[in-house]
């Protein structure tokens, strides 16, 4: 575990185990959820309606989900900015196989390809190549992107079936949606792989010392490539719940996805420069960042405010660490 990271603990002196979970990052941002629930409660008559606060999760869902992927690689010390871009082109190849009569099963199959065929890409190109991942990213975030858009120009496709449309827009039971389920589960399944399994071990090793790591005998480039195809699957999977849940397909569809995902990452207590970091600390940042804005949109507050919170925000949490580090030293 690196110094920075705190793994987001505030006091690092206290044994109790108790305690020490009581004084967590984790349990800050549950209190800090709470405290914006109430605000949001009191600043609009409407957010406390069970439709409204179904109509919340919408608002989170589907770039927590990319979030729950992108928290395993930065632990492991890569980062992924296509992510965004990978959900403009695979939404793009479905609109397009939807023009040919494709139906759902096919859609969603292309989706969910077309994202881990891209995360492959990026991994191929990093662990590969050894390119740095910052830059291969941001070179295949405008390619993406490009290819959506010299396939679309400006155009639109529409008219996705009605059992395609359910994947975003359908509920399972009462209020709880589709989507709100489907990041239920695979919030478990990577609480799972990073917190109960070998492999997370292997992820947290990568992030504190990959050379440690490679000596150790972990196969420190297939588990980065792996985590590239994960973010990929979870972008593909993103992908068809934004394409279902608007019953369209942009270009432009997406933008500002990954701006949004990193900070829940950083948010939830993952160390920008790896090795440290839980599942449970992104699905709560996840949460206080759907409430943010979900209770900014009832108040009419517009979207350029939203984006320059959650730009502020990530500065934010990346300085904290660092402040921390700092007024620690000072001490000593």
């Amino acid at each position: 575990m690196t110094e920075t990271s705190l793994h987001r603990r505030l006091p690092d002196r206290l044994d109790n185990p108790l305690k020490s979970g009581l004084l967590s990052w984790e349990m800050l941002l549950v209190l800090v959820a709470v405290a914006i629930f109430v605000a949001n409660s009191f600043a609009s008559p409407y957010f406390l309606n069970a439709w409204s606060l179904s109509d919340l999760t919408f608002n989170f869902t589907e770039k927590a989900l990319i979030a729950l992927a992108m928290a395993l690689l930065i632990i492991a010390g890569e980062i992924d900015l296509s992510v965004a871009s990978i959900i403009a082109l695979a939404s793009t190849l479905m609109g397009l196989a939807l023009q040919f009569g494709a139906d759902t099963p096919v859609l969603v199959a292309i989706g969910v390809g077309v994202g881990i065929a891209c995360g492959a890409f990026n991994g191929f190109l990093v662990t590969g190549l050894k390119l740095p991942s910052i830059v291969v990213t941001i070179g295949t975030m405008s390619l993406f992107r490009g290819i959506a858009f010299i396939i679309l120009g400006d155009q639109s496709y529409k008219g996705y079936p009605a059992s395609f449309a359910w994947f975003g827009q359908g509920y399972v039971w009462w209020v709880i949606s589709f989507e709100l389920v489907l990041f239920a589960i695979f919030a478990v399944i990577y609480w799972v792989l990073l917190h109960r399994t070998n492999f997370g071990r292997r992820v947290f090793a990568i992030g504190n010392n990959p050379v440690a790591a490679q000596f150790s005998g972990v196969r420190v480039d297939r588990i980065k490539f792996v985590l590239f195809c994960l973010t990929g699957l979870m972008s593909g999977v993103a992908a068809v719940l934004l394409t279902a849940r608007l019953g369209s397909t942009r270009p432009s569809i997406a933008q500002g996805f990954e701006l949004d995902a990193i900070t829940m990452v950083v948010l939830g207590g993952v160390s920008i420069l790896g090795g440290a970091g839980s599942i449970l600390g992104v699905v709560l940042a996840a949460l206080i960042i759907g409430l943010v804005t979900f209770g900014l949109g009832l108040l009419n507050v517009p979207g350029i405010v939203m984006s320059i919170f959650t730009g502020a925000l990530l500065i934010v949490v990346i300085a904290l660490p660092i402040l921390w580090t700092m007024m620690r030293e000072r001490r000593a």
